[in-house]
């Protein structure tokens, strides 16, 4: 079946996701996040890559910081620029290549990176890792996979994805440059089909 891509669903998704936190957890992962933003380099914009209807990007702010939502689907973008006109919303990818001369001093990507083929994987961390600071974190959420070591394909409703095993997560952003803090992960429920994990690392 061909996949829609989030330009087509957009309106549907916000309707069937008004919040973008599915469970507590969720939402206290990105809090403890933004504690840790809080102590690490104090200049520089947080980046939410991925950011969809901007709801996360809007979490940021008002916890303080100061933040730039990115999104490769123009639609969402619409929608996020519509709902929080006081915030910055750029069209791009994980790449974060649309944000040019950009001080960048944190970036999470919840449930974006898992739309990013695992060959790209390497270059984009190796980029971010090249765009932080020494102290500078990252925090990566996502579908996961109980397979030992490995990057799996599953069939998003959405757009093409990827399951990756938190190992072989930790292990891409070590190479990149990057010292695992915590991760969690959480098992499938009514309202997950796989595991999730987040893991959230500071640039060495």
């Amino acid at each position: 079946m061909e996949q829609p891509g989030y330009d087509a669903v957009a309106d549907l998704y916000v309707r069937t996701f008004p919040s973008p936190y599915l469970t507590v957890l969720e939402r206290h992962a990105v809090e403890m996040f933004t504690d840790l933003v809080h102590t690490g380099p104090e200049t520089g914009v947080v980046v939410d890559v991925g950011c969809g209807p901007g709801q996360i990007t809007a979490d940021l702010a008002g916890a303080g910081l100061d933040v730039i939502g990115i999104d490769p689907s123009t639609e969402m973008l619409r929608i996020a620029r519509a709902e929080y006109p006081h915030l910055r919303f750029v069209l791009g990818d994980a790449a974060l290549d649309a944000l040019p001369g950009v001080t960048v001093r944190a970036i999470l990507a919840r449930y974006s990176l898992i739309h990013v083929p695992p060959t790209n994987i390497p270059e984009v961390l190796d980029h971010w890792s090249g765009l932080l600071q020494p102290g500078s974190i990252v925090a990566i959420a996502g579908q996961s996979t109980d397979e030992a070591d490995a990057v799996t394909e599953f069939d998003h409703a959405v757009a093409p994805a990827w399951r990756w095993h938190p190992d072989r997560l930790a292990a891409a952003l070590s190479d990149a440059g990057f010292d695992e803090i915590w991760r969690t992960v959480s098992r499938p429920d009514a309202d997950h089909r796989f595991p999730d994990v987040h893991i959230t690392a500071r640039r060495r």
